[in-house]
């Protein structure tokens, strides 16, 4: 095992490591094919909240349910979470199958959920349930103007 590796927890080993922080802050995403763009926005999130950076993946599964095309996600779900716990900013890399994070917020409870900026946080159910116990939901700006889709649209195209 690879040190990185270390920060890829099951959500409830995950749950126990987490069980005396005071600041989680917790993101989730496929992370499909990581580029400029997820690498600035988990960097932007760990800079701007502290404390400790939760990222959970979607499994192989989950990523079915969001309608990304039959050949997504491109990486496997171990592949993903290695190349996401390999980043700097990022303390701790877990997973979730259902089509959102909700139950493993439930699970985690953190202080701040983070999204990017084309959500509207006030239409997502796992705002509200980290709002119940005093936490808050931020959306921030995306920068660089990256898509894994628009990345994969311009490798179809070259051909």
């Amino acid at each position: 095992m690879v040190g990185y590796e270390a920060k890829i927890l099951p959500p409830k080993e995950l749950q126990l490591r987490l069980k005396y922080e005071s600041n989680i802050v917790f993101t989730n995403g496929v992370f499909d094919i990581l580029h400029r763009g997820h690498v600035t926005y988990l960097a932007h999130t760990k800079e701007r909240f502290g404390g400790k950076l939760v990222v959970a993946l979607n499994t192989d599964n989950s990523v079915k349910l969001l309608n990304k095309g039959d050949a997504r996600p491109y990486n496997n779900l171990q592949d993903r979470m290695a190349v996401v716990a390999a980043l700097e900013s990022v303390d701790y890399v877990t997973y979730f199958d259902e089509s959102t994070p909700y139950e493993l917020i439930e699970l985690l409870k953190p202080q701040t959920i983070v999204k990017g900026g084309d959500y509207d946080m006030s239409k997502l159910p796992e705002s509200e349930l980290v709002k119940s116990w005093g936490g808050q939901a931020i959306a921030v700006p995306f920068e660089h103007n990256r898509s894994t889709t628009k990345l994969v649209e311009k490798i179809r195209n070259s051909n």
